[in-house]
Order: C-alpha cells, then sequence, then structure tokens
C-alpha cells in the first residue's frame, strides 16, 4: 500500500513496482484517513504486507497516523518514505514502528531494495540520516571509560560501599586497615568526580562500572 498525497510521485512509484514481478501495489492512497477506512471492512479489506508512508500529509500526519496503522494491521510493515530528514522525525517514526526510513531522494532502486528487505524481515535506513540513530543511541549508552580507571581493590571497596557497609566493615571483610579503606574511598572520589559515598555510587552505576543486580 502507497500513503502519499502527491499523484506524480504515486504515479512514479507505482510504475517502478509494476516492473516488479514479485511485488504488488494492491492500493494507493493519498491521505492517512482514507487508508485506515479501507481497512476498517474486515470481510473485504486488502492487507498489505508493507505499507510505504509519506510523513507529511494533508489532515492526519503520517506520524499520527502510523499507530493506528500498527494496532490495525500488526503484522504489517511500515517504510517511512517522505522528504523530512529531521532528526525529530526519524526517531518518532522508528519509535512508533517503523521499519525503515528513507528519503524522496531516494532512487527508485533503493526504493525497490527496502521493499524486499522490509518485506525479508531486515530493517532499512537512508544513508544520509543513519547518523541521527547512531548519536542517538550513543547518548543513550553508558559512558564506560574514566580519566583513571579504578584499581582492582577500589573496585572492590567501591562494590562494598554500595551494599551499604562502612569504612571498617570494609577493612575486616578485605582484612586490611581502616587507614587504608579510607585512602581507596578519598581516590574513588577523585577519580569520579564526587564528594560523597551516594555520588560515588550513583556515578558508577551510570557509568556502567557497578552492574544493575536483578
Amino acid at each position: 500500500m502507497l500513503v502519499e498525497d502527491h499523484p506524480e510521485y504515486r504515479e512514479v512509484i507505482q510504475l517502478a513496482i509494476e516492473e516488479e514481478s514479485d511485488i504488488e501495489l494492491i492500493n494507493q492512497f493519498g491521505s492517512a484517513e482514507r487508508a485506515l477506512r479501507s481497512l476498517q471492512d474486515r470481510a473485504f479489506r486488502k492487507e498489505p504486507d508493507l505499507i510505504l508512508l509519506d510523513l507529511n500529509l494533508p489532515g492526519l500526519s503520517g506520524l499520527e497516523a502510523l499507530p493506528y496503522f500498527r494496532a490495525s494491521i500488526p503484522d504489517t510493515k511500515v517504510i517511512i518514505l517522505t522528504q523530512s530528514n529531521k532528526e525529530a522525525d526519524v526517531l518518532k517514526g522508528i519509535q512508533h514502528g517503523a521499519s525503515g526510513y528513507l528519503l524522496k531522494s531516494s532512487t527508485v532502486k533503493e526504493i525497490i531494495a527496502a521493499i524486499r528487505s522490509v518485506a525479508a524481515g531486515g530493517a532499512t535506513i537512508d544513508q544520509h540520516i543513519a547518523k541521527y540513530i547512531l548519536q542517538s543511541i550513543q547518548k543513550h549508552l553508558p559512558v564506560t571509560t574514566l580519566d583513571k580507571e579504578l584499581s582492582n581493590r577500589e573496585l572492590e571497596t567501591l562494590h562494598l560501599l554500595s551494599e551499604g557497609l562502612l569504612k571498617k566493615e570494609i577493612a575486616d571483610q578485605l582484612q586490611i586497615s581502616a587507614n587504608t579503606v579510607s585512602n581507596y574511598v578519598v581516590s574513588i572520589y577523585e577519580k569520579l568526580h564526587v564528594q560523597n559515598a551516594a555520588a560515588a555510587i550513583s556515578k558508577a552505576y551510570k557509568f556502567g562500572i557497578l552492574p544493575f543486580s536483578d
């Protein structure tokens, strides 16, 4: 199914698909509302395996319509085909369940290849906007490096601090002096750039130094 409000562009896609023996364009619509209405009658509707969906549509936008398509035909894949290369649109489209995101500057050959790839269970992202996805992932990955790495003893001390042990208790468990534990704690604070144990433990989890337990 093709959901695109520009007749000329719909014709380009239609002609391209007609050249492919293994792909059939069963329906095309100029608005998301009309496309969704076509799916309401289960007895007569033609359910597509894949939808090419524009974002900038009259009335209901492609992003607004995407959750409705996903709810109505959850097994159908969606490739967003749009002029928008805005980071917010890319991320929202993927968050709402799109399996692909292509710009209209893509060649017909690239669009056909994307259809086959997504229909086979893959995914496709326009090469010019893939950087947005990478940057978004990088923002949410824990920072795993420090200016100075913690020593094994410092890691042991930090782990015991996270379990609520006092310095004397840590000293007893590690069989070292309380003064040595204090030195480790001071070093940990300096390396993590914090002022107290609570901040050290919190930052250690964010950095991935301390793993979350069940």
